[in-house]
């Protein structure tokens, strides 16, 4: 008998995972790591088909302040969309789910670990190189990717071991959490199909414009409306009225870890709105050259995220620039909501650099004389006047 922790999320890929092991005779514990996205019921709800389905224990671990301390803030910080699309609702969420898994199992002594990734995406990866860098003595097991199966046999399986629960929606892979849901499988198999309504988790149930206005404070999200909660409470509230309007629908099309691309649909309004207010309000208080190295190593860190290489130094080392670098991010983004999409209106904040004492573009210059942009211009085109004579007047 071998003592197996199952990262387990209580869908297809994981129940098969939990019945097979059982079935082997195996002492399974079920532990759910929530990154957002459960209610209560719903993890009572998971506790009772880990039960049934043979678990001999289930444990579930509240890790939502967790993800957005070591990870979420800083793709704030850096504004990172992968790809300029996908705000990682998913790679990101996969780190600490390692981390929580790998520390439980230390903690209970297992022999094993299992998880329910397949052969053909990025989340075996993720998962195997933590496990493999913080606990080498513990063997991975993961029974999907070694049997090469497809979600119709995982079904059968199931059902012909008794396990009858309604897998009506397993034609589509869903994983949602604090910094959004995606969406895969059929239509994101091709790369011409578009996602139906259907396959999204929210339907649309607002359809007046609705205005809101969100505050930062270090760059961190700190108030809705004028009133203030924390972080992760700003993040639930946002994605709640965005999912209203059925804001931040997309498909994310990339490159995998393993080297072939590939497609997901996701709704991350909340997200994608946090986001994208964050970044208007730092082209208002970041310099020129804050803003041009923040997008070099942002996009870096982003990279190093969706690859699973959070416990590589460097990723320390970029999150100490973002964290300095948002010292004077602070203000209100007012923002209007629509059916599916918004529309960034403008900020206000004690740090704004748009000063027109020293200027209004187009319009007038304050602390400078015409004389002074003449001598300017003069020098500053000396480089490229200099080129031109060597290059083209022989």
């Amino acid at each position: 008998m071998k003592k197996i922790i199952l990262a387990y999320s209580g869908g297809l890929d994981t129940s098969y995972c939990l019945k097979k092991l059982f079935k082997e005779g195996n002492e399974v514990h079920a532990v759910n790591i929530n990154t957002g996205g459960f209610t209560i019921n719903e993890i009572e709800l998971i506790k009772e088909k880990a039960i049934k389905m043979g678990a001999f224990r289930y444990k579930s671990i509240d890790a939502v302040q967790t993800y957005y301390n070591k990870i979420i803030k800083f793709l704030v910080f850096g504004n990172v969309l992968k790809n300029n699309t996908y705000p990682l609702s998913v790679s990101a969420e996969r780190t600490i789910q390692a981390l929580e898994i790998v520390k439980y199992a230390k903690e209970n002594k297992a022999t094993h670990i299992a998880h329910g990734s397949t052969g053909a995406g990025n989340d075996q990866v993720r998962f195997d190189m933590i496990f493999q860098i913080i606990a080498p003595e513990i063997k991975i097991i993961t029974p999907i990717r070694d049997g090469n199966l497809s979600r119709q046999d995982e079904i059968n399986y199931l059902m012909n071991n008794g396990v009858n629960f309604n897998w009506e929606k397993a034609k589509y892979s869903i994983n949602k959490g604090l910094w959004g849901t995606s969406v895969g499988g059929d239509e994101t198999l091709s790369s011409s199909r578009k996602l139906p309504e259907k396959a999204y988790p929210n339907s649309l149930k607002n359809t007046f414009k609705k205005d809101i206005k969100l505050s930062f404070k270090n760059g961190e999200i700190c108030g809705i409306d004028g009133n203030l909660y924390d972080p992760v409470g700003c993040i639930e509230i946002i994605s709640k009225i965005c999912d209203q309007f059925c804001i931040g629908r997309d498909v994310h099309v990339g490159d995998t870890i393993i080297g072939i691309k590939g497609r997901v649909g996701f709704q991350a309004g909340g997200p994608m709105l946090i986001l994208k207010a964050h970044h208007l309000l730092e082209k208002h208080t970041l310099t020129k050259w804050q803003q041009f190295q923040k997008e070099q190593l942002s996009n870096f860190y982003g990279m190093l995220i969706h690859e699973g290489q959070y416990l590589d130094p460097v990723i320390r080392d970029i999150e100490s620039f973002l964290q300095s670098s948002q010292k004077n991010v602070n203000g209100d983004v007012t923002i209007s909501l629509y059916p599916y999409r918004y529309e960034l209106n403008g900020v206000k904040s004690d740090n704004d650099l748009m000063n027109s004492e020293f200027g209004s573009y187009g319009e007038g210059n304050g602390k400078w004389s015409a004389q002074d942009v003449k001598g300017f211009i003069n020098i500053f085109s000396n480089q490229n006047k200099i080129y031109q004579y060597v290059n083209h007047t022989k």
